[in-house]
């Protein structure tokens, strides 16, 4: 993002500042912000009134979404970058200019070539999509689906996807890395988890975590992304070395809030003596 486009930012939100009502609405009736301190609530609705600014959305005709709809959309694409600074976080947005939400799943005709050079067409049902240069479309049944601690997140998924595009602008689960990672501890950490993943299957075994992810190394990664923020507890018991090495990546920790609101609920639950 350029000098311009700041100063554009700062106009914006000088004559627009986040509505502090509808934003403390938000952070009660979105699950996935429980447990963040007063402090990280606090940059993350301002990182999310800029993603506001920053890309456009089209509705269905027929929708009307009230301004505290819009900040819980844009507040679970902030929080993936929550642990970054203000560049980083508005960098991972990439290509991003545009999130399409349509009225619920859509099929795409798929023209796919397998490691043998052989074509595969095939339909394929879909929460969501993403392309390189393209706009983030979005179900929105499945928009109002995600925002929990149960594993599934259509637009963690959508935009874990675009994250992984800053790698190499291909979609293959290796998204640009912070120095503090290496390259080859990201490939061989995930690709013994997918690889564990696909054993499971070939047993005929349920997989801890939507069997969804095994079909490439790119789904694997949003997959885990989207388990990473909305079911730690579930991805750090699969597969522990991979969720500390999000951790690292994301450079935060969900499963140290979801302990401390279980902690909390159980506090409350348990009677007095």
């Amino acid at each position: 993002m350029g000098w311009w486009q700041e100063q554009k930012w700062q106009r914006w939100q000088a004559r627009y500042p986040l509505p502090d009502a509808a934003w403390r609405n938000v952070c009660t009736t979105l699950p996935l912000l429980a447990g963040l301190s007063e402090t990280l609530l606090a940059r993350l609705g301002m990182r999310s009134w800029r993603v506001l600014f920053e890309l456009r959305l089209s509705l269905p005709r027929e929708v009307e979404w009230s301004i505290e709809a819009h900040l819980e959309m844009a507040a679970q694409i902030a929080l993936m970058g929550l642990g970054w600074s203000d560049r980083q976080a508005l960098e991972a947005l990439g290509d991003t200019r545009e999130i399409i939400v349509v009225p619920g799943a859509f099929r795409r005709h798929v023209q796919e070539l397998d490691d043998f050079g052989v074509m595969h067409e095939f339909d394929d049902e879909r929460a969501g999509e993403t392309s390189w240069g393209g706009p983030v479309v979005l179900s929105l049944e499945d928009i109002e689906r995600s925002g929990d601690w149960q594993g599934f997140n259509v637009i963690i998924h959508e935009f874990a996807h675009k994250l992984d595009m800053t790698g190499n602008m291909a979609v293959d689960g290796q998204p640009a890395l912070p120095a503090h990672i290496d390259p080859k501890t990201w490939y061989d950490t995930f690709m013994r988890a997918w690889c564990a993943l696909q054993d499971t299957l070939e047993r005929g075994e349920v997989p801890a975590i939507d069997e969804y992810a095994a079909t490439h190394p790119s789904e694997f990664f949003a997959v885990c992304c989207e388990y990473f923020f909305s079911a730690p507890d579930l991805l750090e018991g699969v597969w522990p070395d991979l969720y500390a090495l999000l951790v690292r990546y994301f450079d935060q920790n969900p499963l140290e809030r979801l302990h401390t609101l279980k902690s909390d609920h159980n506090d409350v639950a348990r009677p007095s003596s």
